[in-house]
């Protein structure tokens, strides 16, 4: 039997005390501890480093991001281990506290979400396909989800959670490919 002791910003597992970096590791805590998970994938018709360049920029969250207000951050920025507080308003005003997992763009940022309702790992991954092509890929990983009409959501209508990711990802690449310098 496993027992998950601790999980450090790595993503390293410390498993009855020992660190253990094993993707057997991994998988078994993806699988056995995620309450939902699923990946989201599209075509970006521009470099990776233009995709890069505009998706990591903050002041175009606006843009792309429904509901998206202001970001303040709590640590350094944009490095591992930190940490900032995301603004949204919607139908209801929420905040996210982001901690940074892993951030070595254009390959990889992955980071942590957590919520009064929920907690999640997202990873965004940019994968060049030609000189003028970018895969962006997101994975989505739900470890927690609090309250009872949280929990409900989760089970009746998973389908709204990804669907909400892949709704950000057309917004995104319809932004990035209208996107005109100024």
């Amino acid at each position: 039997f496993l027992r998950l002791e601790s999980y450090d910003t790595r993503c390293n597992f410390y498993l009855l005390g020992v660190p253990s970096k094993s993707k057997h590791y991994l998988r078994y805590y993806k699988s056995y501890f995620s309450i939902m998970n699923y990946t989201c994938k599209t075509i970006i018709n521009l470099p990776i480093d233009k995709v890069v360049q505009l998706w990591s920029d903050e002041s175009h969250f606006i843009k792309w991001q429904d509901g998206f207000v202001r970001i303040e951050h709590i640590d350094q920025e944009k490095v591992e281990g930190a940490k900032a507080k995301i603004f949204f308003d919607g139908k209801h005003e929420f905040e996210l506290l982001e901690t940074i997992l892993v951030n070595n763009l254009p390959q990889e940022k992955k980071a942590l979400y957590e919520h009064t309702h929920m907690i999640n790992t997202q990873s965004s991954r940019f994968s060049e396909l030609g000189p003028n092509q970018t895969e962006y890929t997101s994975e989505v990983v739900y470890t927690q989800f609090n309250g009872i009409m949280m929990k409900v959501m989760s089970k009746l209508f998973p389908g709204k959670f990804k669907g909400q990711s892949e709704k950000w990802m057309q917004q995104f690449k319809e932004f990035a490919e209208g996107y005109e310098e100024v």
